[in-house]
């Protein structure tokens, strides 16, 4: 078992120890939404993927399915050299927000060794996956917060954006 493997089963409890403190300063960058927010933001991202690999975790395309937009259907039904309508039936349902997702978890183009069959053709929200690297970051905490259940990276992000902020 690999580091980030370990790391992931120690997520739920990890989340527990964290969620208040993590929660609690959330709340306070939405309310105050800091000028230097997004540059720490960006270092903490970068420190973060640094020391994981998304390859040797995989677990948001293994637990959660993207918001396939329409500009989606079409790099996806290209990059696979299928019509759209063939991509519906074969891979999407629509979910209660009657927004397109695929049909099953994990993703039906997560191969063996956690790569992205369709890597170049992926979702828009899985190339801005976890979404923590982008700007007004303050926008997306509450799906940050979502992700930290979900991504090793995130965890990290958000524990260093407690300490960064307690000071």
């Amino acid at each position: 078992m690999n580091k980030t493997e370990q790391y992931l089963l120690d997520l739920p409890l990890e989340y527990k120890n964290n969620k208040v403190a993590i929660r609690n300063t959330f709340r306070m960058l939405k309310r105050k939404k800091p000028k230097q927010l997004d540059n720490i933001v960006q270092a903490l991202h970068e420190e973060a993927f640094d020391k994981i690999n998304c390859l040797d975790c995989g677990n948001c395309c293994k637990t959660i399915s993207p918001r396939i937009t329409d500009h989606d259907f079409s790099r996806l039904a290209k990059f696979l050299k299928i019509k759209p309508s063939v991509l519906t039936v074969k891979y999407l349902r629509l979910d209660e927000d009657d927004d397109y997702v695929f049909q099953q978890m994990p993703c039906p183009f997560l191969m063996s060794d956690n790569a992205c069959m369709v890597y170049e053709g992926r979702p828009k929200a899985c190339r801005e996956y976890p979404h923590t690297d982008q700007n007004k970051f303050f926008q997306v905490l509450n799906i940050t917060e979502k992700n930290i259940e979900i991504c090793p990276a995130v965890m990290e992000i958000s524990k260093a954006i407690v300490v960064e902020f307690e000071r």
